[in-house]
């Protein structure tokens, strides 16, 4: 068993690596449209770095951060986000997912309304993804009771 005095080069550590993390996390989002990278794996990145958070102290801290019920919204909100976009491309006429509609609310060009449709629908994946995997491990880390696991 570990005593609470061990853990703190883990602790502060794992204080000092996530924002960098989910930063990073950010960035391969933000890079998605001309790299490899995007939602999928910064979203990856996002609960990497709070699962980081998990291991290092407990699972009560961690849901004393996003609880379940935040969870559940960012779940939603990132798939709501996804399928708006998609239904705003429908309702201005186009195809689902055809972004370039969007430049007849947006201030710019179709190319550039491509682009920003493309992020936004990304944005939605991250949110969606980084959620999905934490509730995931909280999951499976508790086997279902999250009070009680990894004491």
């Amino acid at each position: 068993m570990i005593n609470k005095h061990d853990d703190i080069i883990i602790e502060t550590l794992s204080r000092l690596l996530t924002p960098f993390i989910q930063a990073f996390g950010l960035y391969v989002l933000c890079l998605g449209h001309y790299s490899p990278g995007g939602g999928f794996q910064g979203g990856v990145l996002v609960a990497a770095s709070f699962i980081l958070l998990v291991i290092a102290y407990d699972i009560k801290e961690a849901k004393s951060r996003l609880t379940e019920k935040w969870n559940i919204v960012l779940n939603s909100a990132g798939v709501f986000v996804y399928a708006g976009i998609g239904l705003l491309c429908l309702i201005l006429g186009a195809n689902f997912l055809d972004y370039s509609v969007l430049s007849k609310i947006l201030p710019v060009g179709p190319e550039e309304a491509r682009a920003l449709g493309i992020l936004g629908v990304e944005i939605g994946v991250e949110i969606t993804v980084a959620a999905c995997l934490v509730s995931i491990f909280l999951d499976l880390a508790s086997r279902g009771e999250h009070e009680e696991a990894l004491k």
